[in-house]
């Protein structure tokens, strides 16, 4: 990297630095901190998850395996520490979780990634529902049902910190999400990580080259698992419990989506899925019952109008933005931006008076209106907010289209 490069390069890690030590200052209570524990849980699995979608053009349907063995192992060991008395203090517990995600990423990648494609998802698939199933009948490893929880306050501390109050789990927290971002990201830097990106587009030419799209799948496979294992681990610390569900096919579907929506194409992609999920999980579901559904259509809208995500989009705005098209292509955004807006209100109307024609209840309000679900002008409503608001988006696609289409044609009147 050049010398300019690498000094934003810097500025960039420091300011992430900065904005995690400052961000319980912002927002200090302890359902803030919460949350944002939450949210940093989910930035290190979505980062290892994506080490295999994004760079490796691997779809795993069971990678919630490696979170949950690493959050047991870590849960194990906090419990023989108070039990035995060990000399190791909790906050070491990530390396215990990063360990055990890797071992078992070992055995399991060591026959999982020998297929690629749709065989190596079923694989997956059938892997997690195996082990998912397994935590409810070994209860002397997973708990059954209950799980298995742990005491983060026991142990040594390490120069008197301790893990008992709230804002020192948050920036316990922090610190692994600091370390294990970095880790990720320079991961992306290295020869490794490189050819990942060659298997990901062309495993064939990879081979031709004399390296074997099998063996560096395989150690992409582990360095994965043992960072969803210190996900896990990271989880273990601040609520002091595992289940089995954190093994199963929930967890690994919701880590598909924040790498999905987010973008796996971009190294950040995955942190805005995280954010924007776990708060949707957090908050929309006291407004709503059927915040699932809303993350569902958002999940579809992504696949067909941003392939490549939100990161994907901001990506997009960042390299207009150093090319100087910005002011060219905004307005067409800007527009196809409202459009999705307005049909997305559209929608929501719909689906929150269809809600309450089989629940009942109070009529859905907006903006300081009220709208029955058995008026049928609410409906027009609804149905017209939706067909404005696509109509506005073909407008801004075709404005796009007709605009790149005059650039290339201009630019043919003036080549020699």
């Amino acid at each position: 990297m050049t010398g300019a490069s690498t000094f934003k390069t810097l500025l960039i890690w420091l300011g992430f630095a900065v904005l995690l030590i400052v961000l319980p200052m912002v927002f200090a209570s302890r359902t803030s901190l919460t949350l944002m524990n939450i949210i940093g849980v989910w930035v290190v699995f979505a980062l290892a998850y994506n080490m295999l979608l994004g760079q490796s053009g691997m779809l795993s349907f069971g990678h919630a395996v490696y979170f949950g063995l690493g959050g047991y192992a870590a849960i194990h060991m906090m419990a023989a520490i108070k039990s035995q008395r060990l000399g190791i203090p909790v906050a070491a517990l990530p390396v215990v979780g990063f360990m055990a995600g890797m071992a078992a990423g070992a055995v399991i990648g060591w026959f999982s990634c020998r297929r690629s494609g749709t065989p190596f998802a079923m694989i997956s698939l059938g892997v997690g529902e195996l082990i998912a199933a397994s935590g409810l009948m070994f209860v002397s490893i997973f708990g059954g049902e209950e799980g298995v929880s742990g005491d983060r306050s026991a142990g040594p501390e390490w120069f008197g910190f301790s893990l008992g109050p709230q804002i020192n789990v948050y920036y316990f927290i922090a610190f692994w999400v600091f370390a294990a971002t970095l880790a990720m990201w320079a991961f992306t830097k290295t020869p490794l990580g490189r050819l990942a990106n060659a298997v990901r587009d062309n495993p064939d030419r990879v081979a031709f080259i004399g390296y074997d799209p099998q063996r560096v799948r395989y150690l992409v496979f582990l360095i994965s698992g043992g960072f969803a294992g210190l996900a896990g681990s990271l989880s273990a610390v601040n609520f002091e419990i595992i289940t089995p569900e954190k093994l199963g096919a929930l967890n690994s579907g919701a880590v598909l989506l924040m790498a999905y929506i987010g973008g796996a194409a971009v190294f950040f992609g995955p942190i805005i899925g995280a954010v924007l999920i776990s708060l949707m999980q957090s908050m929309l579901s006291d407004f709503t019952k059927v915040w699932q559904l809303y993350l569902g259509l958002l999940f579809v809208v992504v696949v067909m109008f941003a392939p490549y995500g939100i990161g994907g989009i901001v990506a997009q705005v960042l390299n207009a933005v150093r090319k100087g098209e910005l002011a060219e292509k905004l307005p067409g955004w800007l527009m196809g931006a409202l459009g999705a807006i307005v049909a997305f209100g559209g929608a929501i109307m719909a689906i929150e008076m269809a809600y309450r024609v089989r629940e009942g209840g109070r009529p859905f309000t907006a903006f300081g209106s009220a709208f029955p679900h058995t008026a049928l002008s609410s409906w027009a409503i609804a149905a017209g907010l939706i067909a404005l608001g696509l109509a506005i988006v073909v407008v801004a696609v075709r404005w796009r289209r007709r605009g790149s289409l005059g650039a290339a044609l201009r630019l043919k009147e003036v080549a020699p």
